[in-house]
């Protein structure tokens, strides 16, 4: 299919959603936009176990990735220092690689008992700040 055809159905199909009124929204998040909590509970268990794991300092699945910096390059969480926020690995059931589930922990080298963790289910397009009991 070539390029203008493609562009054409993609067109034709934005009309048709936004006269049905489907309210297509095609925006990403912007810096502004509040990070939405979660309960811990609401969370799936994979997510449950890696929190424990941040908490204990370890010991995670990816020993390599998990632990390193989260540049939050979009600032989509609050704006911190570089080397602020950690990345840790939500383990995918039936994903042959890390899938895209993740746990950011804010605090710099304090992350075990900061209290500040974020969850994202779609590698990192939105988050929410989960509310620990």
């Amino acid at each position: 299919m070539s390029r203008l055809a493609a562009a054409l159905r993609l067109a034709l199909f934005l009309a048709l959603a936004w006269g049905c009124g489907l309210g297509v929204e095609a925006r990403e998040p912007s810096p502004g936009d509040a990070v939405v909590a979660v309960a811990l509970a609401d969370l799936p268990a994979e997510a449950r176990q890696t929190l424990t794991l941040i908490e204990r300092g370890g010991p995670f699945p990816f020993p390599h990735k998990d632990g390193s910096s989260f540049g939050n390059f979009e600032k989509r969480l609050p704006i911190q220092a570089r080397g602020y926020y950690r990345e840790y690995t939500v383990p995918t059931p039936g994903s042959a690689d890390r899938g895209a589930r993740r746990i950011i922990a804010g605090g710099g080298n304090n992350v075990a008992t900061s209290g500040e963790y974020y969850y994202t289910g779609d590698h990192y397009r939105t988050f929410r700040r989960i509310r620990q009991p």
